[in-house]
């Protein structure tokens, strides 16, 4: 590819902003809209060309912001449809843009559509989502009558039923998260007006929630099929019927005319694929834990170097690098002592089940604290101040008490820090159209500590040599053509022989 004549967006790095925990300007212990402008210099100098911004939609904040029940306006919580106009117009002078978070699988069950379809079943909105019977033989509410017996992501039934009516409706995740039924073309033309109205407020474009589940594969006579049976469960799976669906392509393809065909403007518009192999998709976001802590090493000793390097890993890969907020600084899992400390919902519903079916609650915990969700939810570490300033008041979730010594004012100085070497990573992608643009491919693909790649463009050629383990290796003896290449950008001073433990080179062959 030329180069000169790439899409902007192949040099982008976009850097994703959980607001609830960003920056907290009114001293209620919930990050906002105005915390967010208060650090939009941070975001500056650390070279990023994008923010996404996770809902900030009114919300019953059931799946904090996930339920949206108002596409049209900014929840109070966060602020006001002013200051989301001022932050859009600061993002712009700095020569960034803003894609906003979007859930258009589902909607609250406090949105005014499933207020109106759960209304009566001959509401004209009742086709909107997806109603029906219990299933054949049995009567409503008892075991066994929901539909299919397909499990939430939430834990549970998928179905839950509306005692006005007897008929149960769809859910994926919470039971106040309703699935839009997107073979109604009713629902898709309110989506898709809707994204127009905030393109045309200057929004530059969306980040689309779990957008490979809105098409489901319903059965000629309307019914939807239950799921192969998951061990130990009386439930099933029902990926296989709403995981990339059969109409998926075809409602993908329809908004794009209808929404951005025809538009002046650059945009970029991403859809989060759960369920894809890691090989299709990967990234760091607030539904995982800690990088750091997932894949690299948190120990004292290690945690900077392992950071640093599977920043390198990822920034030196094909594909538009998302950062996830507080990953520039090395922020790791939080140390939870109890279950009743978790917020999230996916965890005390998890948690919840786990031990009411026997499990020990001491390894519910030790899973949970190391996989739940609110481990990228804990407040961004600014400085080492009391709630890491964060905040003036009580925080919504406990600022991690690393934070003392992992925080943004103590490294922005520090040119070895976690944060000096995401700016390097950021500019290089910026500088050098290799790393942008350039064919990849595999080195070592059986070693299984050290990870090993080329990028190639217009005879330019990068080595990437990452030591994913505590353990040394010898370069020369695994990668020959190293030992005598310019090195560009490394995570360690004093580069040698030795690829030493969380080590991450970029060489020019």
């Amino acid at each position: 590819m030329d180069s000169a004549a790439a899409p902007w967006w192949t040099r982008a790095v976009v850097y994703q902003v959980y607001p609830r925990s960003f920056m907290d300007s009114d001293g209620d212990g919930i990050g906002d809209l105005g915390g967010i402008l208060q650090r939009l210099d941070h975001l500056a100098d650390l070279g990023v060309d994008v923010l996404w911004l996770s809902p900030v939609h009114p919300s019953p904040q059931a799946d904090n912001g996930y339920d949206i029940s108002d596409y049209r306006d900014i929840d109070p919580l966060f602020g006001s449809l002013a200051q989301l106009d001022e932050l859009i117009t600061a993002l712009h002078a700095r020569g960034m843009k803003l894609v906003m978070d979007l859930v258009v699988n589902h909607t609250s069950d406090a949105h005014p559509w499933f207020v109106e379809s759960r209304s009566s079943p001959d509401s004209p909105q009742r086709d909107w989502y997806w109603w029906r019977p219990p299933r054949a033989g049995f009567s409503a509410g008892e075991p066994g009558a929901e539909p299919t017996n397909w499990q939430s992501f939430f834990s549970g039934p998928v179905w839950e039923l509306d005692g006005a009516s007897g008929e149960y409706y769809l859910h994926l995740f919470d039971r106040r998260q309703p699935d839009l039924n997107w073979e109604n073309p009713q629902v898709r033309t309110a989506v898709y007006e809707m994204m127009r109205w905030w393109l045309d407020r200057g929004v530059d474009g969306f980040r689309m929630d779990v957008i490979n589940m809105i098409s489901k594969d319903v059965a000629p006579d309307g019914s939807l099929r239950d799921g192969r049976p998951i061990p130990g469960s009386s439930l099933g799976s029902g990926f296989s019927s709403f995981l990339n669906g059969p109409r998926i392509h075809e409602f993908l393809q329809e908004m794009h005319r209808e929404v951005f065909a025809g538009r002046d403007g650059t945009f970029l518009t991403v859809g989060e694929m759960p369920g894809v192999t890691v090989e299709e998709a990967r990234r760091y976001t607030h539904d995982q834990p800690r990088a750091v802590s997932r894949f690299g090493d948190d120990s004292p000793r290690f945690r900077r170097d392992s950071a640093t390097c599977l920043a390198t890993l990822l920034h030196l890969h094909r594909g538009t690098p998302y950062v996830y907020q507080g990953e520039e600084l090395g922020m790791a899992n939080f140390p939870f002592q109890a279950l009743e400390e978790f917020a999230d919902v996916e965890s005390l519903n998890h948690s919840v089940q786990a031990v009411s079916a026997g499990h020990d609650p001491g390894e519910v915990l030790a899973a949970l604290r190391a996989m739940s969700r609110d481990n990228a939810r804990t407040p961004v570490q600014w400085d080492a101040s009391p709630n890491a300033g964060f905040t003036t008041g009580t925080p919504w979730l406990a600022v991690n008490p690393d934070h003392v010594e992992w925080n943004a004012a103590a490294q922005r100085e520090d040119p070895t820090s976690v944060l000096a070497h995401y700016r390097r990573l950021i500019a290089l992608r910026h500088e050098l159209p290799v790393v942008a643009l350039g064919d990849f491919s595999m080195l070592l693909p059986d070693h299984d500590e050290v990870y090993a790649f080329t990028r190639s463009l217009d005879g330019v050629t990068l080595l990437v040599v990452c030591n994913l383990s505590r353990t040394p290796h010898d370069l020369a003896s695994l990668l020959p053509a190293a030992v005598d290449a310019e090195l560009v950008l490394g995570n360690l001073p004093d580069a040698g022989a030795e690829l030493r433990p969380w080590e991450a080179r970029v060489l020019q062959l």
